[in-house]
């Protein structure tokens, strides 16, 4: 990656009616054993919802369907990520409570957390993105 270079990002807050959140813990740097919002690179060829939808599967076993999916903002300050410049649409999905979960791919672990008991702090800026996507749904 250059110093120019932007990485385009997808991030999925997926939330129940109950109020509980699907976040993941992180296998390796940067953040490795923080908790974090599902979510990784756009690959080419790919929507940042189609990244969504698929790490979200991939990180957590959780299968949704675009139509599914609500974008709530993009995110790109430029110390969001300490590898260097990247962007990330993020994403809301609401999602029946009881929904089995397991991890894979670059997800240590996987679990629901009640929005009142989160772990601090969660990694990179997603204490912001899941800020957003709380206040939206209000």
């Amino acid at each position: 990656m250059t110093d120019t270079e932007t990485i385009h990002t997808a991030d999925v807050v997926a939330v129940t009616p109950d109020g509980d959140v699907l976040l993941i813990e992180r296998g390796w740097d940067p953040f490795e054993g923080h908790w974090a919002l599902p979510g990784g690179c756009v690959d080419p060829g790919e929507t940042s919802l189609q990244a969504a939808v698929r790490e979200l599967a991939e990180e957590t076993g959780v299968h949704a369907q675009l139509s599914d999916l609500r974008q709530i903002g993009t995110f790109n300050g430029p110390n969001r990520d300490p590898r260097g410049r990247y962007t990330t649409d993020a994403y809301l999905v609401v999602v029946p409570a009881g929904t089995p979960i397991d991890a894979g791919d670059d997800a240590r672990s996987a679990r629901w957390w009640p929005l009142d008991a989160l772990p601090k702090p969660l990694a990179f800026d997603h204490d912001e993105i899941l800020h957003a996507a709380l206040k939206s749904t209000s």
